[in-house]
């Protein structure tokens, strides 16, 4: 059995899935696009878990080499005895995890220099726009901010391709792998948005502008990593907080169309988020106790 943890950014899903390895024997396994690169931790919000911090920041990854190193991940755990529990927050990268994708062409660099310079000149809202006319079903797991990912789908679709799964009707229990359970943190938005103001006031007192800076020129792409480089702390933070409040709305809206997904009130302590997701587990198929398991995170 695997469980499949998806909430927008901070919905506490990283608290819960902790929580979660300290009832059952579990391997935690990260499905954020940003999270897989190294050099950021305090930005992208790493935690403990699988999948976290292993790419350097100048590599073009992409979500078919994801896909293979999470389904190696999932399958080792789950020879163990172990129950994988893949936390995500990437649309696309969440569902790669959990299912077989098609993988998409490869593509000429030429064109993939073509569409970034578009996103360049016209900016995020504008690409995501020209995206959306040309492959909706792509765009709509896309946000306008994910510059790699919007000129991924663009390079993608001037190939003949599509970034968008071929049959995004079918029930993701019906596509999985392996027996799944999805439970959704569903958290009021405007707790949302204090913790969003919350975590984006800590990063700052953690030294995130330092660690920015260290970055040098890679990672245009992160969130966050250009208002860092080009405004005063003040405006960077307001400005990081308004784009992580539109990308949690993204994320909201996303996780409402994944068929089979249980919602779980997220606005409560992880240990009864973590109690709640794993009687879901043992409901639809026997877990394995954790010795010694037992009370609230």
């Amino acid at each position: 059995m695997i469980i499949g943890l998806f909430g927008p950014t901070a919905s506490g899903k990283t608290a819960v899935a902790e929580a979660i390895a300290e009832r059952i024997p579990a391997e935690l396994i990260s499905a954020d696009s940003m999270q897989i690169y190294r050099g950021l931790p305090i930005l992208t919000n790493q935690a403990a878990g699988k999948l976290v911090g292993i790419w350097p920041l100048d590599r073009q990854g992409s979500v078919g080499e994801y896909q293979a190193l999470a389904h190696r991940e999932i399958d080792a755990t789950l020879a163990a005895g172990r129950t994988p529990v893949v936390v995500g927050g990437s649309a696309l990268w969440f569902r790669a995890a959990l299912v077989d994708l098609e993988l998409p062409p490869v593509v000429a660099e030429s064109d993939r220099a073509r569409w970034q310079r578009l996103y360049d000149r016209v900016g995020g809202e504008q690409a995501h726009a020209a995206l959306a006319e040309r492959d909706p079903r792509a765009a709509e797991l896309l946000h306008p901010n994910d510059r790699k990912r919007v000129v991924r789908a663009l390079e993608l679709w001037s190939a003949g391709s599509s970034l968008a799964p071929q049959d995004a009707s079918r029930l993701w229990t019906d596509e999985a792998r392996h027996p799944t359970v999805i439970a959704g943190l569903e958290v009021p938005p405007d707790v949302i948005d204090e913790r969003i103001r919350a975590r984006t006031r800590q990063m700052f007192a953690r030294g995130v502008v330092a660690e920015v800076q260290a970055a040098g020129e890679v990672a245009p792409q992160v969130l966050g990593v250009e208002e860092i480089r080009t405004l005063s702390r003040a405006e960077a933070e307001e400005h990081i907080v308004l784009r992580t409040r539109q990308f949690a709305a993204y994320q909201r809206k996303w996780m409402r169309r994944i068929p089979g997904l249980v919602s779980v009130a997220g606005d409560r302590p992880p240990g009864e988020v973590a109690d709640e997701i794993v009687a879901l587990g043992r409901q639809r198929e026997r877990l394995p106790a954790h010795r010694g398991a037992g009370g609230d995170a």
